[in-house]
């Protein structure tokens, strides 16, 4: 774990943080929350057999992983509360949106998810992200968790056919109880062993279906 003196060293130099990373990384050392690392995996795995190359996405409150993971024509960035998705939308159609440990921090998640459907094009894709057994983080709020079931039936209310979602979701006994108090990279131990009971870590794909040929 990061001491409090190397956490400060890495706020105080821009660019330290991600050298650290690098060098952690080729040590064997998995940087990544151990919560994501199971859902990162599928979902670039995911993303990459729709040709992202050709895809225009738009993450909602985005950070650098999907990014920095897929290779997308061109990606839209927008940070949340500024860009607030329960109320705003933007003049244009996406391929991919991206919402990664986003709803859970929304007041009004089923406006969200409206607002999201609306701006994919149709055949688009949404890959959303929330925990599930995770301690409260405000953000500057924190409202909800869904199960598997419970994401779904969020999007099919904001329009998304029901078999065009596939949800997933992924934890352990062990992860959880090392997130109680701090967020844990899985380092070089961390389990990925999956128990079905302890869902930490939720996700789905959504697919918008085709607009219909007029007189259909």
């Amino acid at each position: 774990m990061l001491t409090a003196r190397m956490i400060a060293l890495t706020q105080s130099r821009p660019g330290l943080k991600e050298r650290l990373r690098k060098v952690a990384t080729a040590a064997g050392y998995d940087v990544t929350d151990w919560v994501r690392v199971v859902m990162y995996e599928q979902c670039f795995a995911f993303l990459r057999t729709l040709e992202p190359e050709q895809l225009d996405a738009l993450e909602i409150s985005a950070g650098p992983h999907w990014r920095r993971a897929v290779n997308f024509r061109s990606f839209t960035a927008t940070d949340y509360p500024t860009f607030d998705i329960c109320e705003d939308t933007l003049p244009r159609q996406f391929d991919v949106i991206i919402a990664d440990q986003v709803f859970e921090h929304l007041r009004w998640p089923a406006r969200a998810a409206k607002n999201v459907f609306t701006m994919l094009k149709p055949d688009g894709y949404l890959v959303i992200a929330t925990p599930f057994l995770l301690r409260v983080h405000p953000s500057p709020v924190d409202c909800t968790r869904w199960t598997e079931q419970g994401l779904s039936y969020l999007l099919q209310d904001a329009g998304f056919p029901a078999d065009r979602i596939k949800t997933a979701s992924w934890g352990n006994r062990a992860c959880f109880l090392a997130n109680l108090n701090s967020w844990r990279k899985r380092g070089f131990f961390g389990s990925l062993v999956n128990e079905p009971d302890f869902p930490l870590m939720v996700w789905a794909f959504a697919q918008k279906p085709s607009a219909r040929p007029i007189g259909d």
